[in-house]
């Protein structure tokens, strides 16, 4: 009995303490964005080009970039300035079709919370203005990377938060930036802020309805990286992100798979992750996500500690980090390690 009365107050706090970097505040229900990019009917109607036109929803990655590859550069033109919107998110097109592309609807777009995004030399590989708006942008030349890596980040990040200052290396531009840089020339970095977070506290962030929604637009972003020549990225998930990067696991194209400020990735093991990835969990002694039950009910709550020798992921040093915003900060042991993995070589002080 007092097992289960421990159970059932760790269940009530785990509803109400799994999210980002925003603070201990009520959280709203939020609508997951699922389905093509704007503009899609637009795409799927337009004769014009005098070919048709890959599915946005159905295609695959692959089958995208095979029909880009087959078009001139007059037609790929013809499309990138009839459907700007469909082009930017369109998971296996060239990227740099993406990148003028994003930039064409940027400059276009009045919305002041999107003004800072469409500076010139910003690299948007996609950008979403629905809803809280989703964003992914590239630091580092990703044609010519050796290695690549995408940052996906936790609560509270949307294409409107996206530059925020007040978290210099906690926002995913902080974040990303602060990777390649450390990580080296030969290396890129994607912040991917392309999923419906939660937003503060609340049922979302205890469950993983959003995360499910989120695997599956990662998996493709994954996808569209190497059908358009790219390698398999290194992925690294923070908080809330670590629970998409757990549901996306076993499709996902990768080669690392690294979580930091884990509240769990739904699996109690990593081999339950089903993923050739290796899977590496850092969580530093001041981080307040500690204090969240690792546990999963009835649905609530994301389950074992990834950094739990217990679950069987490699653990990166994170002890010289600083709060649950703090693993990215430059001169930290997970900074360091961090970009090891990001450059393919070994982590010193790694564990398993």
């Amino acid at each position: 009995m007092r097992r289960y009365a421990r159970t059932l107050v760790a269940l009530a706090l785990a509803t109400s303490a799994v999210t980002g970097t925003a603070g201990w505040v009520s959280g709203d229900a939020q609508q997951a964005l699922t389905g093509p990019p704007p503009g899609s009917a637009q795409w799927r109607a337009d004769r014009a080009p005098g070919v048709e036109l890959p599915d946005p929803e159905r295609s695959t990655p692959a089958e995208v970039a095979a029909f880009f590859a087959g078009l001139s550069d007059e037609q790929q033109q013809l499309l990138l300035l009839r459907h700007p919107s469909v082009v930017g998110n369109l998971d296996g097109a060239p990227l740099e079709l993406r990148y003028r592309a994003n930039a064409l609807v940027l400059s276009a777009d009045g919305d002041p919370r999107y003004r800072s995004l469409a500076a010139p030399g910003r690299q948007i590989l996609a950008f979403d203005p629905r809803g809280r708006g989703q964003v992914a942008e590239v630091f580092g030349d990703l044609r010519s990377a050796h290695r690549v890596s995408v940052v996906v980040p936790g609560s509270d990040n949307d294409a409107g938060t996206f530059d925020r200052k007040a978290a210099a290396h906690g926002a995913p531009p902080g974040m990303a930036r602060t990777l390649q840089k450390a990580a080296g020339a030969r290396t890129a970095v994607i912040a991917w802020a392309g999923y419906t977070t939660p937003v503060g506290f609340g049922i979302d962030a205890a469950t993983g309805r959003l995360a499910e929604a989120g695997a599956g637009r990662l998996t493709r972003f994954a996808e569209g990286l190497t059908a358009d020549g790219l390698p398999e990225p290194a992925v690294f998930c923070h908080s809330y992100g670590s629970v998409v990067c757990g549901l996306a696991a076993p499709r996902l194209p990768a080669t690392d798979v690294v979580v930091l400020g884990s509240p769990g990735m739904r699996a109690e093991h990593v081999d339950a992750l089903r993923t050739k990835a290796r899977v590496w969990a850092a969580k530093d002694p001041t981080d307040w996500i500690d204090d969240v039950p690792s546990v999963r009910f009835a649905g609530l709550g994301h389950g074992t500690d990834p950094t739990d020798p217990a679950f069987g992921a490699r653990r990166v040093p994170a002890d010289d980090a600083r709060g649950h915003s703090g693993y990215f900060e430059p001169g930290t042991d997970s900074l360091r390690a961090f970009a090891a993995i990001a450059r393919g070589t070994a982590v010193e002080g790694a564990a398993r």
